[in-house]
């Protein structure tokens, strides 16, 4: 079968455009690339195997945040009653707050502390003589002002480099303060390869510190924690409408529009739904060992996967009257989602696009492009691991190297009083036998169409490259790609953040992402854009005496 991409730029195939992006590197850097750098020949259950998960080659410009980005940033700071420390120069502060438009919803009365900026704002005294009394006197300080229930505490990069004892800092202030919960997160950014690494160490901490902490029962049915959202845009405000239309108890989100006490209450859930799998899966692992739940991937980027999880979430518990009213649910959304999808699809149909964004992202939204027509003709992670490429099935076949090392694996066990397994192992065979699946997800490169490009740390150069080489409709990623593809006259959507779009998720979001896609691609300003050096790209001077 041939690999063939069929674009604008019919003169190039996958080979050459991959042999194009290799050309300009060392041979020693070329080869590590080509590893990364994968043309999809995905046929039945033969996936090929990428390079993932590994550090990015120095000089290159990536795309890929820290470690410290994806634990204060990512997991923690979509929570509005913990008040996030930041022990550090001010600098990274800055970077980690509300950049990803996290929305919460804390009411007229509730504590919302991520409109603030919390810093030790570490100076070139405190780096020589240590910050440690600075960072007991800015919680001292942070308790005094808000008396919030819980202070987090972060590292980064000086921290570690000097050697402050965050921990044993958070714990004399724990005590010293009763009422609140202090604790620490070494994520100094340089921990991992990617803003993974910071994702695991956010869940090992959580799961630590505050969850199992509240066993208070709450009310409700179908009692559901969702992992791996955060509420960018208002998407868990859309799911959450969903859930509470169907008659879903959702007890935690982790981490989006969530609470303290959401994470304190978790472990009495009865099913872990798993959104972005590879910042959150740790958690679902160890809510599974430790008080018996049980967790399923979900989807809820494109109203068909968005279907299909609300109907995998009403199996489970196996309620006819609960699988009911998520039939009329999902009847009384759809006619709006197929009007639009209707209207825009003339429009959209056989466009183009590329995806590069964080660790489950791309996949998620390829189910989006393909309801719109799209073709979805190179994707790939930040931080993705081979299993986000290739499925879970292949964990047991990656290789343990000198970084995954270096993050912290908790130890886990039963609990003796608390654990209990949501369903009998006669109940779950039942469940597999008839098709259900637990602790599984497929990859990105099996739903990617043969011959296209799956790319794992894509950087700037390759960015621009690809654009230049196959001018695609559209360019997904972030917002340090967002101007240079622009410039080259395509139209570029931020999936980190959405711009100041939103909600995606969901029916209505699937509507609001139809709109706003056909909005850009059907748009001719794009053709009409010329960066200063295309109009007029010899630079010339001359002497002023």
């Amino acid at each position: 079968m041939g690999t063939a991409i069929d674009s604008k730029a019919a003169a190039w195939n996958a080979e050459e455009v991959k042999a194009e992006l290799l050309k300009k590197y060392p041979p020693k850097v070329a080869r590590k690339r080509a590893k990364q750098i994968l043309i999809n020949e995905a046929l039945e259950n033969e996936t090929p195997e990428i390079s993932a998960n590994v550090r990015t080659i120095p000089g290159i410009i990536t795309m890929r945040g820290c470690t410290y980005a994806g634990c204060k940033g990512v997991i923690m700071g979509p929570t509005r009653d913990i008040v996030n420390l930041v022990h550090g120069p001010i600098g990274c502060s800055f970077y980690a707050w509300l950049t990803r438009r996290n929305q919460t919803d804390a009411g007229p009365d509730g504590e919302n502390y991520m409109n603030y900026c919390f810093s030790t704002d570490m100076q070139e005294q405190d780096i020589i003589f240590g910050g440690e009394k600075k960072l007991a006197a800015a919680i001292q300080e942070a308790y005094d002002l808000f008396h919030p229930r819980s202070i987090a505490v972060f590292a980064t990069c000086p921290v570690g480099l000097i050697g402050d004892d965050i921990h044993t800092v958070a714990a004399k202030m724990k005590e010293k303060l009763g009422d609140c919960n202090v604790y620490a997160f070494s994520c100094e950014g340089y921990k991992g390869v990617s803003q993974s690494a910071g994702h695991h160490i956010a869940n090992n901490q959580v799961f630590r510190h505050i969850v199992g902490e509240n066993d208070e029962v709450k009310p409700g049915k179908f009692k559901i924690n969702l992992l791996g959202e955060y509420n960018i845009g208002g998407d868990g405000f859309e799911i959450d409408r969903l859930f509470e239309k169907c008659g879903i108890t959702c007890i935690s989100t982790f981490s989006g529009n969530s609470t303290y006490d959401q994470f304190a209450s978790a472990h009495t859930a009865d099913l872990n739904a798993v959104m972005c799998h590879r910042s959150i899966n740790y958690v679902a692992d160890m809510l599974e060992t430790k008080f018996g739940i049980p967790w399923i991937k979900v989807n809820f980027i494109g109203a068909a996967a968005t279907a299909k999880s609300l109907r995998k979430i009403a199996e489970y518990f196996g309620d006819k009257k609960l699988i009911a009213r998520v039939e009329e649910v999902i009847a009384e959304e759809m006619p709006a989602v197929e009007a639009v999808a209707a209207e825009v699809r003339p429009r959209t149909e056989g466009k183009t696009a590329m995806m590069f964004v964080g660790g489950s992202r791309a996949h998620h939204y390829k189910e989006l492009f393909n309801e719109m027509g799209m073709k979805t003709i190179a994707a790939g992670y930040e931080f993705g691991h081979r299993d986000d490429y290739e499925g879970r099935r292949v964990i047991p076949d990656i290789r343990v190297d000198a970084d995954s090392r270096n993050i912290e694996e908790i130890e886990v066990e039963a609990d003796p009083t608390r654990y209990q397994p949501r369903k009998s192992p006669k109940e779950l065979e039942a469940l597999e036998k008839a098709g259900y699946q637990f602790k599984y997800y497929d990859g990105l490169i099996p739903d990617m169409d043969n011959g296209t490009l799956v790319i794992d740390d894509l950087n700037q150069y390759e960015a621009e490259k690809l654009v230049e080489l196959i001018k695609p409709d559209i360019f997904c990623a972030g917002i340090k790609e967002k101007f240079s593809v622009q410039k080259l006259g395509v139209p570029m959507k931020q999936l980190h953040s959405y711009d100041s779009g939103g909600p995606y998720a969901g029916f209505q979001g699937a509507v609001n992402f139809y709109r706003e896609i056909d909005r850009l691609v059907s748009s001719k300003v794009w053709g009409y854009l010329k960066a200063p050096w295309q109009r007029d790209p010899q630079l010339s001077a001359s002497y002023n005496y």
